[in-house]
């Protein structure tokens, strides 16, 4: 018997080896995911990897504008999408994680010598101009708020880092983003003395990988939540998350 049992883990392994990586899309999104030269990297991606890892299944992850990630994971070009907010859309054509991958904070940035105030109410601020991120989803308040015209969207740019630059130029009043992407991007263009964050957040979302829907994904979005779940028993999530903490 303990000769079959070695044999059967061998073949596992073996068929595991065999398999092809799985197709995983996400965008560039310091200190959470990154292209590093050649390498993408974040705390997102260490969380993602590992879990698959702990799968027997190899990944493969690319970086492309958010707005093309999501039609490839949508149209079944590729396999996973991470980090994503949940929206009513989405979770009609991906397959949510149900444990969550990050927690996240969305805030308003604004120039230093704005006199912009915030007390946690978007009506408050429906006479300034947004800057956003191309398809990026900033939670139900404020995406709905921006749906029923309550605040008026300026700009719209192709990543954060534009984002940030167009704010710098004056091209609009307040940016929205994920609270430490943001502070990542400010750190990058030594912006620190030009830009401050408006407080409270407006809103504290979770974010998740989601699943193309395609047969051959069937069990896959357990499998992953099996594997995350003891990362955040066995303390593993926590070692990979603290230092992204604010």
């Amino acid at each position: 018997m303990p000769r079959l049992l070695v044999l059967l883990c061998l073949l596992s392994a073996l068929a595991s080896a065999g398999e092809r990586p799985l197709e995983l899309v996400t965008l560039q999104y310091p200190p959470y995911q990154y292209q590093d030269g050649a390498e993408v990297s974040g705390v997102a991606v260490d969380i993602v990897r590992e879990a698959f890892r702990r799968m027997g299944r190899p990944v493969h992850i690319s970086i492309y504008p958010w707005g093309r990630s999501l039609a490839m994971a949508e149209s079944g070009q590729a396999d996973a999408i991470f980090t994503l907010y949940k929206t009513p859309e989405r979770e009609a054509r991906l397959d949510y994680s149900r444990q969550v991958l990050m927690p996240q904070e969305v805030s308003l940035f604004v120039l230093r010598d704005s006199l912009i105030r915030f007390d946690g109410r978007l009506s408050q601020l429906a006479g300034y101009r947004f800057g956003v991120v191309r398809a990026v989803s900033y939670g139900a308040i404020f995406d709905a708020a921006a749906r029923q015209g309550g605040i008026r969207i300026a700009e719209t740019a192709a990543s954060g880092e534009q984002n940030m630059e167009k704010l710098l130029a004056r091209r609009f009043d307040i940016l929205i983003s994920n609270r430490l992407g943001a502070r990542d991007i400010i750190r990058r263009q030594h912006a620190e003395a030009l830009v401050r964050e408006l407080k409270p957040p407006v809103e504290q979302i979770p974010s998740y990988i989601a699943f193309a829907r395609k047969p051959e994904l069937a069990g896959m979005r357990d499998r992953f939540d099996a594997a995350l779940e003891t990362m955040k028993r066995d303390g593993s999530y926590g070692r990979l998350v603290s230092p992204a903490a604010p």
